[in-house]
This record gives C-alpha cells, structure tokens and sequence, in this order.
C-alpha cells in the first residue's frame, strides 16, 4: 500500500496509488466496470466517488427515499478537507 503525504496535502499532490491506498483506507471499494469509480458505504447513505480529470465527483445516495444529492471537490483541496466533505454526507 502506498504510503500517504500528509493529510493538509492537497490531493493533486498525492500520486494514484496513494488517492487509491486513501479511498481503500476510507472502506471505499474500486468498482469493477470502472476503475476510476469507488463506491463508499455507510448505514445511512453510500456514494459513488469518481476520479474525474479536474475534481472528485460525488455523489450520495441517501438510504431513505431522499433525492440524490451531488458535488464536485477540486483536487486542489487538502485531503482532510476532501474527507471531512465526504463523511459529512447528503
């Protein structure tokens, strides 16, 4: 497993293997039709995380019948930041 830069560092810092280390460590797993698609689960909501060419796409699928709910986060974000956005859900 690669090993990860600091978390202030910001993701276009990181190389692939470390964004890939970094997702698996958040319990995110590769889809295998698409290797740049991680899908995240937790008990209230999961996500779809895509490694796009300028930002990482998310998007929430909220357990309930709430609507989905989309950002995009610049790789020029700190990891941590990008993580905390992530956790925080829909």
């Amino acid at each position: 497993m690669a090993a990860l830069p600091p978390e202030s560092t910001p993701l276009n810092q990181h190389s692939l293997p470390a964004l890939e280390a970094w997702l698996q460590q958040l319990g995110a797993v590769r889809m295998d039709d698409n290797p740049c698609q991680w899908m995240l689960e937790r008990s209230e909501w999961r996500a779809l995380l895509q490694l796009e060419r300028e930002d990482l796409k998310v998007i929430w699928h909220p357990g309930s019948l709430g609507a989905m709910v989309q950002c995009s986060l610049p790789y020029g974000l700190s990891r941590a930041d990008v993580e905390a956005a992530i956790q925080a859900g829909p």
